[in-house]
């Protein structure tokens, strides 16, 4: 006995349920290569173009503020040559930092920070690098300082107007130094000369108080964090218009 025909439209819920499945489907594949992608390209930024630290300590105030979160061009100083003034991350040189042993992590904690890691958002950046100003390039004449308390390279005095000094001070550095910078090094300085551990109180380690520029990590461009700070820093290229170049 033949059944009879089914009606047309009992077949429609059907067909809206297949298609409904496969947008769900498409929706959830394409949602997929979204994150992909998204983290592959954050892991290339971050490895060749451009990477986030933050500022754990006081040693660049008043230009930077513990807790500032800053991108760095990592294109310096590989591609685009260093200069004078511009603030750089870099590598410890060694026995610049003490010694640090890091928190223990949950699990979950441990996987957070690494997926943090691969965009450069990791706080543990900022266990082993430290960030300075650079003063002296490769041999260049750093002195400090003069009876106005000025700092000057290769005889020329220096107008600093991001160095914050001690009350009642008006000599940019505490300490005195006369340094010829080697080949292939920078001397370096915070902007708080006198709370900052840079290449004046490291002549005893085995970089002599210089930074190699190969442990260079970039230039720091702008404080992106948090968005109150948010600004652009400057190498303050006026202070050093009028320095010769070295020898």
């Amino acid at each position: 006995m033949e059944s009879p025909p089914q009606n047309p439209a009992d077949r429609r819920p059907r067909r809206r349920e297949g298609r409904r499945d496969r947008g769900t489907a498409a929706f959830l594949r394409d949602l997929v290569v979204i994150v992909v992608v998204a983290v592959v390209a954050s892991f290339l930024i971050k490895t060749f173009l451009i990477r986030s630290f933050y500022i754990p300590s006081e040693s660049m105030e008043n230009t930077l503020q513990v807790n500032d979160r800053i991108l760095v061009d990592e294109l310096v100083p590989g591609l685009v040559p260093l200069h004078r003034g511009d603030v750089v991350v870099f590598k410890d040189p060694g026995e610049w930092l003490e010694p640090t042993v890091a928190a223990p992590q949950t699990p979950i904690e441990a996987v957070a920070d690494q997926v943090l890691s691969l965009v450069g958002m990791s706080s543990r950046d900022a266990n082993d690098h430290l960030i300075k100003r650079v003063i002296g390039l490769p041999g260049d004449h750093v002195v400090c300082c003069n009876a106005l308390g000025q700092m000057s390279v290769n005889g020329t005095p220096l107008d600093e107007p991001y160095v914050l000094k001690q009350p009642g001070t008006t000599a940019v550095s505490g300490t005195s130094f006369d340094v010829t910078v080697p080949s292939g090094d920078l001397w370096v300085m915070g902007d708080n000369r006198y709370n900052s551990k840079d290449s004046r109180y490291n002549t005893d380690t085995p970089s002599h108080g210089y930074v190699p520029i190969k442990d260079v990590v970039g230039r720091a461009f702008v404080i992106s964090w948090p968005i109150s700070r948010w600004s652009v820093l400057s190498n303050y290229p006026d202070t050093f218009a009028g320095v010769p170049k070295a020898g």
